[in-house]
């Protein structure tokens, strides 16, 4: 029964002054932090407050919003604000993909990607046009059906149990693997806050994961996600608004930043026109021989290596050479492969990686071109022009699709109190979703000019400090090497990694460190408030959509919540192990996740809202064919599942030149076609 219009009145005006007393408390905390920096508090406390403060403050709310009322956890007592919706989702969306990763992408990529790496805008247009179509066409009639999880539309309107079990299981599927990007996200910030090693950095963050997720479900994550939104507004656009403010004496990065881009263009027809440049692609392109020559015969260059370090070290100890040489030199030992297969795995790894950078501007594409290639130029370019602009396509309507079947992001619209609440909680959450990308743009183009204007140029021997601390964070986020020996930087010897951008950039603009600890916080947040309504979706399909429907036991609702909960820990927990194995960056596999979903749910999802000729074995045909060729694109072109696989299952080379990350582009239509077809060849078995 909906609350009396006062009452919903006067529950807006407690928690708007709530939302007020945080905020004043959040500023007040950074002033505090500020100060007893300058007074002389070390770096080396400041991260570990930051994380231990937010993680805390976070399981607070968790600890008072505790419930096991099955309204309460599922959907929050579907009492929630639009616009307090709209921030929790927004928060839910900025995802690590969204707050770490997306700048990095476009420094890396530029605006339209390449053709081994579609991306750049692509992203920003799909994951906002996917909000489109959430608002027009699914977030009301669902919110009006009065559910509680994804999968218990496509019971209710299919009927029989088949239709909901794939659907939980496509829930677990792109749930599962979006989550295991937010908790590497987690271990990666964690780590760099606390110095601690980056398994030990996940489980820190996965405690405050827990905590929130664990005890209050739906409701306790709304409150939750409401607070994490005001930390990574703040980290995000303090740091954007320096570096404008500091290049253009504009603050207003989304307004400001365009006239870096003919700049960023010039700057790099300098490069291209650079001696010293080609110096380090002819380095790289000798270090692919060796690379080549070493492949060609791997045991005898393995044996050689060892033999040779072995040598070294000696030599090193009968010339009572420095300590920290010869303990460098054993470490280089140590480090050496194994095996064979370890050696010859590594070694094609590095000479792809040294192939990439081989290339002018250290393979990356220029910031503003459209697409890689040129239309107009010989066929090679043409053919780069054509396979990178359907890459840019084919992934722009995967995340769109993907966003509108999204099961962690469809259930927030079950959470507000009427159908007209969740059409303006999606205004909301594009309001609030804009306040970020509008300036994740500008703030790579910001960096790649301070990059290009104040690091390159500069001597070895004068590196910045926050260089080597990244470097120690992971090797492949950051490296800086003197390739052709001149002892000045350049921009094809600086290797950035997508995933550590943001999280550089006050130390890249020399702020203070505190902002660092604050950018750190907002990425945290950011990752964490994702990992909490993912994490519930999985336990949610497992529990309530698998177990329950094919286990006729009876529980009571309260036990239904309980069980919900171990399940919760039990995925977080393996979710952390599969991070910790670090199989790729976050991009990559978010973009997985939502190629998933929009195969999954989309197709029989939309026609089953307002097609009433579609029928349940439609749904199911669909749904299975719209999975299977998405899952099967996707692992096919894994080098680790091909290992496993019969030859017999392989395929070789990409289908059309599309890139395994969207792979939505083939289940998605498939599965459309298929639900229409069957629907004309069966008769509806339940109506609506």
């Amino acid at each position: 029964m909906a609350e009396p219009p006062g009452a919903q009145r006067s529950y807006a005006g407690r928690l708007n002054r709530i939302l007020g007393l945080y905020l004043v408390g959040l500023l007040g905390f950074l002033g505090v932090m500020a100060w007893a920096e300058q007074q002389g508090l070390s770096r080396h406390w400041i991260g570990p407050i930051f994380l231990f403060l937010t993680v805390m403050m976070y399981a607070v709310i968790g600890v008072y919003g505790r419930t096991s009322d099955p309204a309460e956890y599922y959907v929050a007592g579907r009492r929630i604000p639009p616009i307090y919706n709209g921030m929790a989702t927004a928060a839910d969306w900025m995802s690590a993909a969204s707050f770490i990763s997306l700048s990095g992408a476009l420094y890396l990529q530029g605006f339209a990607g390449t053709p081994e790496v579609p991306g750049g805008l692509a992203y920003m247009l799909g994951w906002t046009g996917g909000f489109v179509l959430v608002a027009m066409l699914i977030a009301p009639p669902l919110r009006a059906m009065r559910l509680y999880t994804v999968p218990d539309f496509f019971q209710v309107r299919f009927g029989g149990s088949w239709p909901r079990i794939l659907a939980a299981i496509g829930a677990v599927l792109c749930s599962f693997t979006y989550v295991v990007a937010q908790i590497y996200g987690v271990g990666l910030i964690a780590s760099r806050l606390t110095g601690v090693q980056f398994e030990i950095g996940i489980m820190l963050g996965l405690g405050g994961v827990l905590l929130c997720s664990f005890l209050g479900g739906m409701r306790a994550i709304t409150w939750t996600q409401v607070a994490q939104y005001v930390v990574l507004l703040l980290a995000f656009l303090i740091p954007v608004s320096w570096l404008a403010y500091k290049q253009l004496g504009n603050p207003v990065a989304p307004l400001a930043y365009g006239a870096q881009l003919g700049k960023i263009a010039e700057r790099e027809s300098a490069l291209l026109a650079s001696d010293a440049e080609r110096q380090v692609i002819a380095a790289y392109q000798q270090r692919v021989r060796e690379y080549q020559e070493r492949l060609a015969d791997v045991p005898a260059a393995l044996e050689r290596e060892r033999r040779e370090a072995r040598e070294r070290i000696q030599q090193l100890r009968s010339r009572n050479a420095d300590v920290d040489l010869i303990v460098a030199s054993s470490r280089d030992l140590v480090a050496m492969p194994r095996d064979e297969a370890e050696a010859r795995a590594r070694w094609t790894r590095e000479l792809r990686e040294s192939q990439e950078r081989a290339q002018p501007l250290g393979g990356l594409p220029r910031h503003s071109q459209p697409f890689a290639g040129d239309p107009d130029g010989n066929e090679e370019q043409q053919a780069q022009y054509d396979i990178s602009r359907r890459n840019f396509i084919a992934l722009l309507f995967c995340l769109m699709l993907g966003t509108a079947g999204m099961p962690h992001l469809l259930i927030r619209y079950y959470t507000v109190p009427s159908v007209a609440g969740a059409r303006a909680s999606v205004a909301w959450s594009l309001v609030f979703i804009a306040l970020l990308y509008l300036s994740i743009p500008a703030l790579a183009a910001l960096v790649k000019f301070e990059v290009m204007t104040h690091l390159v140029g500069s001597r070895f021997d004068d590196l910045p400090n926050w260089i080597a601390q990244w470097a120690r964070v992971d090797a492949s986020l950051l490296s800086v090497q003197d390739m052709n020996g001149d002892g000045i930087v350049q921009f094809g010897e600086v290797h950035l990694g997508a995933d550590l951008l943001v999280l550089a950039t006050p130390e890249i603009g020399g702020l203070p460190y505190v902002i660092s600890g604050l950018v750190a916080a907002g990425g945290l947040a950011a990752a964490l408030s994702t990992a909490d309504g993912l994490l519930l979706t999985i336990s949610n399909a497992l529990v309530r959509d698998l177990y329950f429907q094919s286990n006729r036991r009876k529980a009571s609702p309260e036990q239904r919540v309980i069980l919900t909960k171990f399940t919760l820990l039990s995925v977080a927990l393996t979710a952390a192990f599969v991070a910790s194995l670090k199989p790729s960056e976050i991009l990559p596999l978010v973009s997985a996740s939502f190629s998933i979903a929009a195969a999954t749910f989309v197709p029989a999802m939309v026609l089953g809202i307002y097609w009433r000729r579609t029928t349940r074995q439609a749904a199911v045909a669909g749904m299975v064919v719209g999975l299977g060729v998405t899952v099967y694109y996707l692992v096919i072109h894994n080098a680790a599942a091909r290992a496993w696989l019969p030859q017999a299952l392989l395929v070789p080379g990409l289908w059309w030149g599309i890139q395994p990350i969207s792979a939505g582009v083939f289940g998605a239509p498939l599965g459309l076609l298929v639900t229409w077809a069957v629907s004309l060849m069966t008769r509806p078995a339940v109506s609506r």
